[in-house]
This record gives structure tokens, sequence and C-alpha cells, in this order.
């Protein structure tokens, strides 16, 4: 019986042993906890549902990457514009939040390509103006949620294209959230709203066609990525291979499919990292 004990406590510490060793692998910054900073405003990406809880896109891809790696995911809601730095100062292990790879980004954070979407315009439906492109934003007033990758590309045209062509700069005005954006449109505090096609379609049919994508296809089209702290290779590689599980066993296929996105491929990857897209 002794031996028997004594068999039973060497395979219990093996066990915990393995469990700790795992862990430790898995370079967490909770124990057997998958962080994820994510802004939970961003539908169909990442929102609170009806039951108070994390739904979407991104929710349900870290949710399958967490059980890939033996992890529960656990995410924390934070405006988009404090999520790199909020990943840099170990708040969490991970950002998923439909984070535009870029190539100042690169320099901040590391990254995992997972998807692949662009951006669209949007003005209330009874708006006199309809603009398509970038280009027929000259001389408005453009909401978008802070810190958006596309703000770059207004500020660009309307320096380029609007001052030289007399028609008035393009005037961005952020939000800290993208409702926030959407409402000001609603309210006829701006004239349009730049943002991600899809979380804009979700918006027109929250509204009930109060507000309308005025662009006919879809604009910068870009890479999206999972954030890391730069160097963490630990949590980095413990999602990399939980990424290659659930490719291989079909959940990655059936999410895309799911929020008709697509993924990424690595030379886009390498393209968007450099500018070169």
């Amino acid at each position: 019986m002794k031996t028997i004990g004594i068999v039973a406590a060497l395979l219990a510490s093996t066990t915990s042993a393995l469990l700790m060793s795992a862990t430790a692998r898995a370079g967490t910054i909770a124990s057997g906890v998958l962080l994820v900073g994510s802004d939970q405003t961003y539908p169909p990406y990442d929102y609170i549902d009806g039951d108070n809880k994390p739904a979407g896109f991104d929710v349900e891809f870290m949710t399958a990457i967490a059980k890939a790696a033996g992890l529960t995911a656990k995410f924390l809601d934070t405006r988009f514009e404090n999520l790199i730095i909020g990943v840099g100062g170990d708040k969490f292990d991970v950002i998923a939040s439909t984070l535009y790879v870029k190539p100042a980004r690169a320099q901040q954070i590391d990254f995992i390509p997972y998807m692949k979407t662009g951006v669209s315009i949007a003005v209330s439906a009874n708006a006199k103006r309809k603009p398509v492109s970038p280009e027929d934003l000259c001389g408005l007033k453009v909401s978008s949620i802070k810190s958006a990758a596309w703000t770059a590309n207004l500020q660009e045209v309307s320096q380029t294209t609007c001052t030289t062509k007399g028609l008035g700069q393009i005037d961005v005005r952020e939000f800290p959230t993208s409702p926030e954006a959407t409402q000001a449109v609603l309210s006829g505090g701006v004239d349009a709203q730049m943002e991600d096609s899809a979380v804009l379609k979700q918006a027109a049919t929250a509204t009930n066609g109060k507000i309308v994508i005025s662009s006919t296809s879809t604009l910068y089209p870009v890479i999206v990525g999972l954030g890391f702290k730069k160097g963490n290779a630990d949590v980095k590689k413990t999602v990399t291979d939980a990424f290659e599980k659930i490719k291989a066993n079909g959940e990655y296929d059936a999410l895309l499919a799911k929020y008709n996105v697509s993924g990424a491929t690595d030379g886009e990857f390498k393209q968007a990292v450099s500018g070169t897209n």
C-alpha cells in the first residue's frame, strides 16, 4: 500500500511539474491564462453581446487559440489607442483587436498576421454629398476612431490632392470609439465616417439605415495582425503553434467563412510590414 501511495505521489508530482513547465514555456503573464487586449466597441470583430460577454471574430479566434494552447482566454476591454501601450507594459499578453499591420507599428510590436480587410466611407442617409473615394472627402469633416491606420492616408490625400486643387483640407475628427464616430455622423457633427468595412456595415444595420456606405469598393486593403510585446518570443511561439493547430483542424477556415473575411499570406504580410503593399 505504501508503494502505491509513493507511486501516486510521484505521478502527481510529475504531472504538476509538467503543467508548471508548460505554463512557463507559454510565457503568459498569468499562469494558465492568455490575457487578450481588445477594444470591445468594435462589432462584428469585438463587442459585448446581450449576455454581457465578449463576442465577435477576434473573441472566437482567440478563444480557439487559447484552447489549442491549453490555456484559458481572458479579454480585457481596452480603448484602441491604448492597446500598443498596454501590451508593451505587460497589461496583457496579446492584442487581438483588428489591428492593421503598418511599418510604424511593426517597429513597436511584433505581429502574427491572421486576417485581411479594408475600409469604407459612410454618410448620413440624407446627405447631399456621397463620397466614393478619399479624394471626395476634400473640404469635409470626417470622423474616425482614434489612432486609426487610415488617418495618415487621409492626411496625405488632404495635403497632396485637396490642398493643391484648392478644394479644402480633410478635417479628421477622432473619437475614442467607433460608435462615437458614427454618432457624430448621425448628429450632423461631421459629414462622413471612415472605418473598417465590416464595422460600417454593422453600423448601417444597427442604425436601421440612418447611415449608408457611400464608397463602392474596399479602400486601403490591409493585413490585420495579433500584436505582441517586442521580444516576447515565448508567448508568440505559444500562439503561433496554437494557430497552426486550428488551421489544421479546420476551425480557422470555419471562422473566416462565418465572418466573410479572408486570411493573409506571408507575402502580403511582408509587404505590409515594409510598406510596399
